[in-house]
């Protein structure tokens, strides 16, 4: 009885083993079929001279400008002093990057916002935030950029950049701000 049972174990076992062999092989056979064909191309490709993969897509006019906007826009701030509307010299070279694009970029407006830090009037905040997006505007003017092309508008003390009153806080709100 003990051979019976186990010459139909064999029976089953020895068919399935059979499959479970024949299904790892073809996998193996399918990667190395896979692999001798892109040798042959890649041969093909040597012997002909012309390599495929080394062209790249070139960019639209339309992507090279997104991407310049998109890099203009990491820094697109330019702070004051306090009470102050006179643009420091450490922001001569962002502001002529954004000014060498709008140049380049007719097409292209910029919106220039000017904000403050809470202390003052809502009223002078306003006047202040006019004078320095204004003084931003003219700092590109006068690089060559378009009158038509800058607009400026002031929030005051209304969009402040850092919810908090202390003088860092008041450092990062006293801002222009370049909006594409």
């Amino acid at each position: 009885m003990n051979a019976n049972k186990a010459l139909k174990s064999l029976f089953i076992a020895v068919p399935m083993l059979t499959l479970a062999a024949c299904s790892s092989n073809q996998g193996a056979e399918e990667a190395v079929d896979q692999q001798t064909n892109q040798q042959q191309e890649q041969l093909q490709q040597e012997e002909s001279g012309v390599d495929i993969g080394a062209v790249e897509r070139q960019k639209t006019p339309e992507e090279i400008r997104a991407e310049k906007v998109a890099e203009l826009r990491q820094e697109n701030m330019i702070f004051f002093a306090f009470d102050d509307s006179r643009i420091s010299s450490e922001y001569a070279q962002v502001l002529a990057a954004h000014a060498d694009f709008l140049v380049q970029n007719p097409g292209v407006t910029v919106t220039i916002e000017g904000h403050c830090d809470e202390r003052g009037t809502p009223e002078y905040n306003i006047a202040l935030g006019e004078r320095r997006a204004k003084a931003v505007a003219q700092y590109l003017q006068n690089l060559g950029v378009s009158s038509s092309q800058v607009t400026t508008v002031s929030y005051g003390e209304e969009k402040p950049l850092i919810n908090a009153s202390n003088s860092d806080a008041y450092a990062k709100n006293r801002r222009g701000v370049l909006v594409y």
